[in-house]
């Protein structure tokens, strides 16, 4: 099995997109989340390729699809419209099932609510909370501060953001190959070296700056003393601008497998990358406590948001299992998705 990669021109950027499988199988397009690309996904395409034609688009400014600046005013919508775009220049009109792995599942969650015609079913892998990262609270979503203060490009860790900037290998504790060694994946789970130096060119590939990771940001008066700016990802990821709510008035709602580790540390009700959490942890100084800046349940949210979509949707929780359910349990994770697109 042979998995290509071209650019295409469409009417929005150059997208860079992997393929695999008989141009007449049915498709199935795998979106990729945060500070990765779509070389992630080439295991699994190799799995899937025998019954699927397999479509993987980098994000604007993330592996080698062009840079070009995200409007995080839009929420995820400067990523759906790109992949819309997508379907559109490989003629891809009628619905498809898409899979979104982290911020990847906003992304598709964006493109089934605004073009819920073109959307047949959706696997929702890790997926992000539909009320953003950070800076909110509660199953309904709400805002834990009026500035959305612990949101967006200023919950970054400036060391890390450097190191990816410089094309840092290293395995230092801010790198990005350390992040991925004990985040993107469960602790003490091994890859393949070479693999695992795919993938971190993968992360490599991802354009540090205002315009695309993490963002810009604004100084606030409310802990921990940013809030979100207008660009880049982790704004478009902030529930000032992203609030995903309404997939629950699609009528009706698209068919959702949603598979999640028990052991994910980024997308969690007890997140690591909450900036609350890790302020009730002690690592973030100067934490108010939890009566004023309670911890974002992001796992209960979107599931507030699916159980209120009330369409057929099932919850599959991996043991032993963190942030990438496709790269730990690959066998199994393809064996679900084929169960269910089938």
């Amino acid at each position: 099995m042979t998995i290509t990669s071209r650019l295409v021109p469409t009417s929005r950027l150059q997208t860079f997109v992997r393929e695999a499988g008989a141009p007449d199988a049915p498709p199935l397009v795998l979106v990729h989340g945060n500070v990765s690309s779509s070389v992630f996904f080439e295991e699994l395409m190799e799995d899937l390729a025998a019954e699927f034609r397999l479509i993987a688009p980098d994000f604007r400014g993330y592996g080698g699809s062009e840079r070009k600046a995200i409007d995080a005013t839009r929420g995820m919508r400067d990523l759906s419209d790109d992949l819309l775009a997508l379907l559109d220049e490989l003629g891809l009109t009628e619905p498809v099932d898409l899979l979104g792995w982290s911020a990847g599942g906003n992304v598709v969650l964006q493109l089934a609510i605004d073009h819920p015609e073109r959307v047949r079913r959706l696997v929702l892998e890790a997926c992000g909370s539909p009320f953003g990262f950070g800076g909110s609270t509660g199953l309904d979503g709400r805002a834990v501060a009026d500035d959305f203060a612990g949101s967006g490009g200023g919950t970054a860790n400036p060391e890390f953001c450097q190191r990816l900037a410089q094309g840092d290998r290293g395995e230092d504790p801010a790198s990005p190959l350390t992040t991925m060694r004990q985040f993107y994946v469960r602790p003490g789970f091994t890859f393949d070296p070479a693999v695992e130096q795919k993938y971190l060119d993968g992360m490599l590939a991802t354009s540090v700056g205002d315009d695309v990771y993490p963002g810009d940001l604004t100084t606030s008066g409310n802990w921990p003393g940013v809030a979100p700016g207008t660009t880049g990802m982790n704004n478009a990821l902030s529930p000032k601008y992203l609030d995903q709510s309404a997939f629950a008035d699609l009528d009706p709602a698209p068919p959702v497998l949603w598979i999640r580790g028990d052991a994910d540390q980024i997308v969690s009700d007890t997140s690591m990358f909450d900036l609350a959490q890790l302020g009730r942890l002690g690592v973030v100084p100067g934490y108010p406590g939890e009566e004023v800046v309670p911890t974002q349940p992001m796992v209960s949210q979107l599931r507030a948001v699916l159980d209120a979509a009330g369409g057929d949707y099932r919850e599959v929780v991996y043991e032993d299992c963190g942030h990438s359910p496709h790269l730990e349990h690959a066998r199994r994770f393809a064996e679900d998705v084929r169960s269910f697109l089938r």
